[in-house]
């Protein structure tokens, strides 16, 4: 009696270690990718925020605009700001795009404004199901930017992305600072996710 009561006792704390063990290993994995969606919105939010009117050639030599974006989240443009701790002979300015590559939503930097090929993209989020942007100037939104709206750079960009869990979270962002215009309503320069559920 005695050992199949030591052996009920043994089994029980058997399930409640190994719960415990994959409750740890689930919430590790979440805080991860809270950690992630953090690093993502603080870096678009830096990006955007120090984006700046400076066309760059491609890799051909073609000139392009300070700013294009696409209503995928294809988003590429030039930022300054950018740290020199060792003083490098190169400027103060980058080249950056966003992009998505299959289930990876990537950040690409160029170690040149004009003619370089770009440096290693850095992999931002994984399990990212679809990007959605839009652009604003003076209170319209756009799918896509290409500079032939009036101005540079919008004023404004919502970022949506969304994830293969069903998840989604939501961006409001200044870019270049607004462009020196009135604040606008609903945006600020620090990011403001929103979670939402479904697609």
């Amino acid at each position: 009696m005695a050992l199949m009561i030591f052996g009920l006792i043994a089994a029980a704390g058997v399930a409640i270690l190994t719960f415990s063990v994959r409750a740890q290993t689930a919430t590790g994995k979440r805080f991860d990718d809270i950690a992630a969606l953090n690093r993502t919105a603080s870096l678009l939010a830096g990006d955007l925020g120090q984006a700046i009117d400076r066309p760059a050639r491609d890799e051909g030599g073609t000139m392009l605009p300070a700013f294009t974006g696409e209503s995928d989240g294809r988003i590429r443009f030039v930022r300054t700001g950018w740290a020199n701790v060792d003083a490098a002979p190169r400027a103060s300015a980058q080249k950056v795009a966003y992009q998505l590559d299959g289930n990876m939503l990537l950040r690409v930097a160029y170690p040149m404004l004009d003619g370089a090929v770009p440096l290693p993209a850095v992999t931002l989020l994984d399990k990212v199901a679809g990007v959605a942007a839009r652009y604003r100037y003076r209170g319209a939104w756009s799918d896509r930017w290409d500079g032939t709206q009036g101005a540079a750079l919008p004023q404004a960009a919502e970022i949506t992305v969304r994830r293969t869990d069903g998840t989604a979270f939501r961006l409001m962002l200044l870019v270049g600072a607004g462009s020196s215009a009135s604040p606008l309503p609903g945006a600020s320069p620090t990011p403001n996710p929103t979670a939402t559920s479904g697609g």
